[in-house]
């Protein structure tokens, strides 16, 4: 048996001890999808503008098009993503009742997609715009075409005003009911599992370190290290998508 089957045989076994498990999650899970971690140099989407510029609130208020055409690339990779295993697995251990929650700080709904119930997305999602003038909210598909096919700033059709994706910009507060419910997940856990996430974006990362001082056991699934790793119960280096299906399947009904 190598080290990665033994550290997953270590977590179901912490798993089937806990009776309320939470699962934070970070663009690693989405990444088997397709989707991009804008934060990796690799991406490309660092290669002409900085993420925590381009996708600052105050930069997107005074130059628009500036996000939308750093960001449509990334659009159109979420448009076609499908749920993987990794996330399929997640809907799987929130049927059989071990997973409660899951926190995510993926805008890209692929949680929501796969079936599962109790998500709390503290960076937002996808799904709606906001009007930054007259504050209505539209679905997401209203705005589309605009920024999709004819690679416009999306206007309100009531105002005129700019149509801002309801996802946290740097810059903004995250939501403040979502991370209240999120917290008090947290609270409640006896079992945090960090999956695909560097923990390196606060205030979000630090949820796992708040589990662990309550007396929570702290799972990390991720293949690159993490500051927390010392800190964890177990740590698993391995692809998402391999790790998650194996521990789901010990609890399969």
């Amino acid at each position: 048996m190598n080290q990665t089957e033994t550290a997953v045989n270590e977590a179901i076994a912490i798993l089937k001890k806990a009776n309320y498990v939470v699962a934070l999650t970070g663009a690693g899970i989405s990444t088997p999808s397709g989707i991009p971690d804008f934060r990796s140099p690799s991406s490309g989407l660092w290669e002409h503008d900085d993420p925590m510029v381009v996708a600052n609130i105050q930069t997107f208020k005074q130059t628009p098009a500036r996000f939308f055409d750093w960001m449509r690339p990334l659009l159109k990779s979420m448009l076609v993503a499908a749920p993987n295993a990794a996330h399929l697995a997640l809907a799987q251990l929130e049927r059989s009742g071990v997973l409660k929650a899951i926190i995510t700080q993926n805008i890209d709904t692929l949680h929501t997609r796969a079936d599962s119930k109790t998500i709390y997305e503290v960076h937002g999602h996808m799904r709606e715009s906001t009007c930054l003038r007259c504050y209505t909210i539209y679905p997401a598909e209203a705005s589309a075409d605009a920024i999709l096919e004819r690679e416009e700033i999306p206007y309100c059709p009531s105002c005129g005003g700019v149509l801002k994706p309801n996802i946290i910009f740097f810059g903004e507060m995250l939501p403040v009911r979502v991370m209240n419910d999120a917290k008090k997940a947290i609270r409640q856990c006896d079992v945090i599992i960090a999956i695909g996430t560097s923990l390196e974006v606060a205030p979000v990362g630090d949820l796992p370190m708040l589990a662990k001082s309550l007396g929570a056991k702290f799972i990390i699934i991720n293949l690159g290290e993490t500051y927390a790793d010392n800190m964890a119960d177990v740590v698993i280096h391995a692809d998402v998508v391999d790790v998650l299906p194996k521990i789901a399947a010990a609890f399969h009904k």
